[in-house]
């Protein structure tokens, strides 16, 4: 008798050991594979969540098949304590090991609500934008122009919210003084900015920041970023050109980038530019002049005078031969490409289209054909009062 009943319990205990390896291989294979979510999520796991509330959130909408097996996966991995509160982007099937590693790995939010500080030549605009998981396209939900409008209230929400995410960006174009004055409007910085960074060292891009980050060091980060493309750009230059070294090709393409805002145009600005300067002819370029007047500190909004056109300054082209001084303003990287790189034209005339493009000429007979178009135009927009 009792070897039959230690055959039988031989034979139990085989079958379990067998229906746990099985178990435990189709807990592995579960944890592996595909998930179940048919549309990307953001989870957001607040400060003091454990692994076992988010498993079971993640089950509620169906991103994950198990919580049990998920919270299982993660103590067996020694990932329950390494869990990062802030809002995490859970792809469509996302397997239980990817979003494990997502909620454990750096921290750093992946989705949710992302604050934006544009600095523009005009303004600096604060947005508030929720990223939409299934598009991955970022959705406006507030703005408001720094100094000229009242501050929502869903912007502090989120900034007093951890895992909100913090962006400055810079427009082409923008010079350095309305840099600095843009950066001193954002309150997610830190620190004072004693010294205004030479014309055109800054690269206008978008600078992921962190509440409390310096000024100064954002702006370090700005001008190592110019740096560099001012030297990749300059190994690419054409053959030929009539700018010397990088301070020229800097000054040209910032030229080039108050010029015009169409990217297709850029190479045609930059050859009139080239082609004047190989011929000896001044520049005449209006942006340089309204640099004189302005310094760079804000915008002249209005016209050009003409006692300014023939007012002397380092940067009237209308009057000095060649390049100015400085840039006037930072150049985009397309901008600082087109200086090297300009179009193969004969054009050495440009002017406005009335179109937002200009109209580009080889004579003057031509260009002043151009003139007399554009000033039509302008008449009849200011008789239809547009």
């Amino acid at each position: 008798m009792w070897r039959a009943l230690a055959s039988n319990a031989l034979t139990l205990l085989v079958v379990g050991m067998f229906l746990l390896g099985g178990l435990i291989l189709w807990g592995q294979s579960q944890y592996k594979a595909k998930g179940p979510l048919e549309t990307a999520i953001c989870l957001q796991v607040k400060s003091g969540s454990n692994m076992t509330g988010v498993s079971r959130n993640l089950e509620d909408q169906g991103a994950i098949s198990s919580a049990t097996i998920f919270r299982m996966a993660a103590d067996y991995t020694d990932k329950s304590q390494q869990l990062k509160a802030g809002s995490f982007l859970i792809s469509e099937g996302a397997s239980m090991a990817e979003i494990i590693d997502e909620i454990t790995r750096s921290g750093a939010s992946t989705c949710g609500t992302e604050i934006e500080y544009r600095i523009g030549v005009t303004r600096t605009q604060t947005r508030v934008r929720e990223l939409d998981p299934a598009t991955l396209n970022f959705v406006e939900v507030a703005s408001f122009v720094v100094g000229e409008e009242e501050v929502p209230e869903i912007y502090q929400e989120k900034r007093n919210e951890s895992d909100t995410r913090y962006r400055v960006s810079l427009a082409e174009g923008v010079t350095s003084w309305q840099v600095v004055e843009g950066l001193k409007s954002v309150d997610a910085l830190t620190g004072e900015v004693s010294e205004v960074p030479p014309e055109g060292v800054l690269a206008p891009d978008s600078y992921e920041i962190s509440p409390g980050d310096e000024r100064v060091a954002l702006l370090q980060d700005m001008q190592e970023k110019q740096q560099a493309r001012i030297d990749q750009v300059w190994e690419t230059r054409q053959d030929g050109l009539p700018v010397n070294n990088p301070e020229e090709m800097l000054i040209l393409a910032s030229i080039i980038e108050k010029e015009t805002g169409i990217p297709e145009e850029r190479g045609q600005v930059a050859s009139v530019f080239v082609n004047r300067l190989r011929k000896g002819m001044k520049l005449q370029t209006d942006p340089t002049v309204i640099y004189g007047v302005t310094k760079g500190q804000g915008t002249l909004g209005r016209g050009l005078r003409r006692s300014e056109l023939r007012r002397a300054t380092p940067w009237n082209t209308y009057l000095i031969d060649g390049l100015p001084p400085t840039p006037i303003a930072n150049p985009g990287l397309a901008s600082l490409q087109a200086a090297v790189s300009p179009d193969d034209t004969t054009y050495v005339f440009f002017v406005a289209d009335g179109s937002g493009g200009h109209a580009f000429a080889e004579t003057l007979q031509e260009h002043n054909r151009n003139v007399a178009k554009w000033r039509e135009i302008e008449a009849e927009k200011q008789s239809s009062g547009n």
